[in-house]
């Protein structure tokens, strides 16, 4: 679990570095698919993330608006900021979580109870969804797009090895 919540930062901060060197209406232009463009998919990302993490601890949750974010330096503080609660819990997880009960309160009235770790799984794979779509606009621009590969990232430490990044 860790090592794709691991996965998922580094990668999020690869594109943040892409970003930098993209005119910022092109951040902001509406594009096909999506939440609809760049800045406003990796504000989605983040939003998202720390969000399903204070709800299945029952926590309180809030929806940001995008609007007061709609700068990469923003975003970059709102990561940051939400970072602060949800790399805690990351890093504590454990077996024990997996199976834990998290009621979900729908809008129609009805109650659906899904594991803290499907919801953990959905969440990583929630970023490497959008994470395609950013992918495609990269090429749009005719930018290569933020390697995907979770191999070479030194994210698991091999025996006997000490990993040098």
């Amino acid at each position: 679990m860790q090592t794709f919540f691991r996965y998922n930062w580094m990668v999020r901060e690869q594109w943040y570095r892409w970003c930098e060197e993209v005119p910022q209406e092109e951040l902001l232009k509406e594009r096909v698919g999506g939440v609809g463009g760049i800045l406003k998919t990796l504000f989605h990302i983040v939003d998202v993330e720390w969000s399903w993490i204070q709800t299945i601890q029952g926590k309180p949750d809030f929806q940001e608006d995008f609007s007061r974010y709609a700068t990469l330096d923003k975003v970059r503080e709102l990561d940051a900021r939400f970072r602060l609660d949800v790399e805690p819990f990351v890093l504590a997880w454990h077996e024990g979580l997996e199976r834990k009960a998290y009621e979900d309160h729908l809008p129609d009235g009805r109650i659906v109870i899904d594991a803290w770790g499907e919801v953990m799984r959905h969440t990583i794979a929630h970023q490497i969804h959008h994470i395609g779509q950013l992918s495609v606009w990269s090429r749009e621009l005719g930018k290569p797009p933020v390697s995907a590969n979770l191999i070479g990232k030194g994210l698991i430490e091999i025996e006997g090895r000490t990993n040098s990044l």
